[in-house]
């Protein structure tokens, strides 16, 4: 399954986004990092069947093991790409909230887009070797 990063803004080079890199470089699952403009741009259409994950202040707080069981059984059910969707900085529209598979956010607090990012990506490193059985999640 293809984990695909879509996000509003320019990494650039910084600190964040040698971060990012880095554990983009450990992921073993396909991963593919879109970024858009903060208005327009249009996101790439998804390969089929897929799942959205919006990230957004008003969404699930998930523990690592649950967000990786949410990509286990995803990828189980045959879907060929998961989008993860951070948003610019207003965010993203009720359209956009309703039409997503998952809300997913990291707490009731609100961090700073390269932030953000840095934490997605860690966090689908540690989804996907939780589900590979591997030692770098300790519960």
């Amino acid at each position: 399954m293809l984990l695909h990063i879509i996000a509003r803004g320019k990494i650039a080079r910084s600190p964040e986004a040698e971060l990012v890199a880095r554990y983009e470089k450990r992921i073993t699952w396909p991963i593919r990092v879109t970024e858009l403009p903060e208005t327009g741009g249009k996101i790439p259409d998804p390969l089929s069947p897929h799942r959205t994950v919006l990230l957004d202040e008003r969404g699930k707080d998930l523990t690592s093991r649950e967000f990786a069981g949410v990509l286990e059984r995803w990828r189980d059910e045959g879907v060929r790409e998961a989008r993860f969707v951070l948003g610019a900085a207003d965010g993203h529209s009720r359209e956009e909230r309703e039409e997503a598979d998952l809300l997913f956010a990291f707490g009731k607090a609100t961090w700073p887009h390269l932030l953000a990012r840095a934490m997605l990506a860690e966090q689908l490193y540690r989804a996907t070797t939780i589900v590979a059985g591997h030692p770098y999640h300790r519960d």
